[in-house]
């Protein structure tokens, strides 16, 4: 480019008469610029051209490593050691409330890289309060698979509802619904491989399937081959004008536990279920930001609705049931609106519906009082939260929580959330 730019000017030099002596000068200054500028391009070159050839060092670490600090200084009327929720028989895993007192929450260390231009990969170690490091996520992903397709191998979060595969400490709410506790225990992790395509549309359209151990609730670990666990799911979105965004979608659940134990402390006997466990998930979700700029003023609305229904036996005291079944809901609602930068208010409704359960062997909520007693849980959270930063948040969280029956929880909990080094964006 420069030698022809050269070319054209000394044409135009000799087309000059000879009074243009100065013009000529002019010409000449120029020319000697562009031929340094092509020296200092070459010289560039050459030195890139090195660089790729040579193999990276040991030093050169490539990827992102992010760690995410977490703590809470909670108050609560009942003790969360204690905590259930009635009707329902999830594990004592991430059901219960916040631990009393000054606490150290989970942190999560996040690392994640491209691997080469065909995949990428990513691990998530939780590390506990007790002092115990578990691996939340570790998976590869591909990149280039083409045709909107997507192969997602290892264990990772499922990409069932909405909230399932957002990480705890982006949640608008320092807990998780009551819906995701009584039919997921928290939330749905598991090893395994995902298989997902988007459509090459302007609405999204999303559809996707995933094969899984099923070792968590609501499966059990099973010894066997094969899998234990199937899902599928589908979402489709788009924006409405320049100020909304939107999106829905309906997931599948199909797992098959074995012995799964149901920990009910003031149950006549041991239980444990073995059978089939079918789930449905409905969700959605709607942003507001005025022109789509979200900095200054944003409200989320955002819902979910859980119908499971399970059959199979009903171990009471090694007495087998042949006839065990249960069908049973719940929904939560959540708006949370951002009314000046920096600050947030949101409110939360919980409700679990017990519907019907039904055993062979006649056994009563007396007997079996978490699995049989006829109760729809309900909870009422309100939160505010102010983030100075991008990279930090503290959150004032109040909770009315009627989950056990015949008593009410109030809970009060102040929060703070950290995030130090390089940080992905969060999922819509």
């Amino acid at each position: 480019m420069f030698r022809s730019m050269w070319c054209a000017m000394a044409l135009a030099v000799a087309m000059l008469p000879a009074y243009g002596q100065d013009v000529r000068e002019e010409l000449r200054q120029l020319q000697q610029r562009i031929q340094q500028l092509e020296k200092r391009l070459q010289e560039t070159e050459n030195v890139a051209a090195q660089a790729s050839a040579r193999p990276a060092s040991e030093n050169a670490f490539n990827p992102a490593i992010s760690l995410i600090l977490q703590g809470t200084a909670a108050r609560s009327s009942l003790d969360p050691n204690t905590s259930r929720i009635t009707g329902f028989a999830p594990p004592t895993g991430e059901i219960g409330p916040a631990r009393r007192g000054l606490s150290l929450g989970e942190s999560e260390l996040v690392v994640t890289s491209n691997i080469d231009p065909y995949f990428r990969g990513q691990l998530v170690a939780s590390l506990t309060p007790e002092d115990t490091v578990e691996v939340e996520e570790a998976f590869f992903q591909t990149l280039a698979l083409g045709k909107g397709f997507t192969i997602k191998g290892g264990r990772f979060l499922s990409s069932i509802g909405y909230q399932n595969q957002i990480h705890q400490h982006a949640w608008d709410f320092q807990d998780a619904p009551l819906a995701y506790k009584a039919f997921l225990g928290g939330r749905l992790n598991d090893d395994g491989v995902q298989l997902r395509w988007v459509a090459p549309t302007d609405l999204l359209v999303e559809l996707g399937t995933e094969l899984g151990q099923g070792r968590t609730f609501p499966g059990t670990a099973p010894n066997k081959n094969g899998t234990g666990l199937w899902t599928a799911f589908a979402h489709v979105g788009g924006d409405i004008g320049a100020s909304t965004a939107w999106r829905t979608g309906l997931s599948y659940v199909r797992t098959s536990p074995q012995d799964r134990a149901v920990p009910d402390m003031d149950a006549l006997g041991t239980q444990s279920f073995t059978g089939r466990s079918n789930l449905w998930i409905a969700d959605f979700i709607l942003k507001w930001a005025p022109g789509g700029n979200p900095t200054v003023t944003n409200f989320k609305l955002q819902g979910e609705y859980f119908r499971r229904k399970e059959s199979g036996d009903l171990n009471f005291n090694n007495v087998n049931s042949g006839d065990y079944s249960s069908r049973q809901s719940g929904w939560y609602l959540q708006g949370i609106y951002q009314f000046m930068p920096q600050w947030r208010v949101g409110y939360r409704y919980d409700q679990l519906s017990h519907g019907t359960v039904s055993n062979g062997l006649g056994l009563t909520a007396a007997d079996s009082p978490l699995l049989l007693t006829d109760y729809n849980p309900k909870r009422n959270t309100l939160m505010v939260d102010w983030s100075p930063s991008e990279f930090s948040r503290i959150r004032l969280q109040l909770a009315s929580d009627r989950s056990r029956f015949g008593m009410t929880d109030n809970q009060v909990l102040l929060q703070y959330i950290y995030s130090l080094g390089a940080h992905g964006a969060h999922t819509f």
